[in-house]
């Protein structure tokens, strides 16, 4: 990003603004480009700023050098250029970062541009002996009457991040520009939550509430642990405190917590005579920390809980993560002996030719099959094929959101293992749970 290596300086002025590994505007020459760019837009030829990072790109400059890397840069640079076709101005802002600046350009044309800059750069390339099949985050930002040029530019930045931050691969559109008092407003109550996920951390003022996971014979296959947050007695909810600890970094903090939480009630279950696996979502700021396998020991250690009875929940985007941290933190929570599970699969990018290489032992079908049953049938071949193929791969099949008598028996009909949902129970709190499970005892 802003901080990231860039080309140096040559002795004229074209060759200060021009960097000479791609031929794009360098960042002083892109600044430059911006002002006078921005001063000819207006409501009718608007200006668009899309903000590309190359994903995982580290890999490259650490597998082939920096020379290596330029190389690759220099290729990729070389397919954008090509799909622009001259309507747009390119920059190279860092070392596999670019702006490209697009005038004339409203959203809808700037969302099909960004889709088709994607495209170009995931078409395989050739290094060496190597198909490497690179990948980008792209951020897009409009500049908005009276608008500072730069503060767009910092949008589409931040849009960029948010679309790496959910994966990579994808395309952010800005949304953070809010005029007048209600900008204010906003950004006062993020300051307000952030001090209030500090106290709560403090005082103990987080809690977990559990979902059962429930199979068709009646036994609970899990119980899925979901953060509740309560400071200075004001209940926050998760919908807006979580998306303020991914911004802040405390998403980690929040992790380590649920983690040791998570552990403590499977070790509480397990003495009560109702050993049950405890699933605790993992979000990719832990797993890409460098802290998360002593974290995740730690919670085994501390809690004496059984490895076998804890779950990790994880998107099918961090299975197929390559970074070498992600990858130690996976490899490290199977040796602890932990289970690990796919949430939320069959929407965005989740890909059926990958089961078969993930380590996972359970497959969480996403609400959005459920809710349409049972009068989709299409949904309903999907959900069925699905399951068929997580068994044979042996894996314990879950559907999320169930709510009605005829969704569940349409999940039956289909071979889905087990549910989760309003049906059975909402997420209620520890004491709650261990009465709920003392009700369910077979005799």
């Amino acid at each position: 990003m802003l901080n990231k290596r860039h080309s140096h300086a040559h002795p004229n002025m074209h060759a200060k603004r021009t960097d000479p590994t791609t031929g794009f505007f360098e960042r002083i020459g892109c600044l430059d480009l911006l002002t006078k760019m921005s001063l000819q837009a207006s409501l009718d030829r608007p200006l668009a700023l899309l903000w590309i990072d190359i994903d995982r790109f580290k890999q490259v400059n650490e597998s082939f050098g920096h020379l290596g890397g330029d190389m690759v840069i220099a290729q990729i640079a070389r397919r954008l250029r090509e799909r622009t076709a001259g309507r747009a101005e390119w920059c190279r802002m860092g070392g596999d970062e670019f702006a490209c600046l697009v005038p004339d350009c409203n959203l809808g044309h700037a969302q099909q541009l960004a889709l088709d800059l994607l495209r170009g750069i995931e078409e395989p390339l050739p290094f060496g002996d190597l198909m490497l099949r690179p990948s980008a985050s792209i951020g897009i930002a409009i500049l908005e009457t009276s608008e500072d040029p730069f503060s767009c530019l910092e949008r589409a930045d931040r849009a960029m991040s948010t679309a790496k931050h959910e994966g990579g691969g994808r395309i952010a559109i800005s949304g953070e520009l809010v005029a007048g008092r209600l900008g204010i407003l906003l950004a006062r109550e993020e300051l307000e939550i952030e001090n209030q996920l500090h106290i709560a951390l403090e005082s103990g003022g987080l809690n977990l509430h559990y979902q059962p996971i429930v199979g068709f014979d009646g036994h609970i296959e899990a119980v899925e642990a979901l953060m509740r947050c309560t400071a200075d007695g004001n209940i926050i909810s998760p919908a807006k405190f979580i998306p303020v600890a991914e911004k802040t970094g405390l998403i980690i903090r929040l992790g380590e917590w649920s983690l040791l939480a998570g552990a403590n009630l499977a070790h509480s279950l397990d003495v009560a005579g109702h050993p049950t696996k405890v699933a605790i979502n993992v979000s990719r700021a832990q797993l890409a920390s460098l802290k998360f396998s002593q974290a995740l020991y730690a919670a085994l250690l501390c809690s004496n809980a059984r490895p076998e009875l804890i779950e990790l929940e994880l998107t099918e985007s961090l299975f197929m993560d390559v970074s070498d941290t992600v990858q130690k933190n996976l490899h490290a929570a199977l040796h602890a002996g932990v289970k690990l599970a796919i949430d939320d699969f069959g929407t965005g990018y989740s890909c059926l030719s990958n089961l078969k290489d993930l380590p996972a032992t359970k497959l969480k079908l996403d609400r959005a099959f459920v809710i349409v049953l049972p009068h989709d049938r299409r949904a309903f071949s999907v959900i069925k094929a699905m399951a068929q193929l997580g068994r044979e791969l042996g894996m314990t099949v879950v559907a999320e959101g169930i709510e009605e008598q005829e969704q569940l028996d349409s999940l039956r009909e289909a071979g889905v293992d087990a549910i989760q949902g309003y049906f059975h129970a909402r997420p209620m709190p520890e004491e709650t749970l261990l009465q709920w499970l003392q009700t369910r005892r077979t005799p």
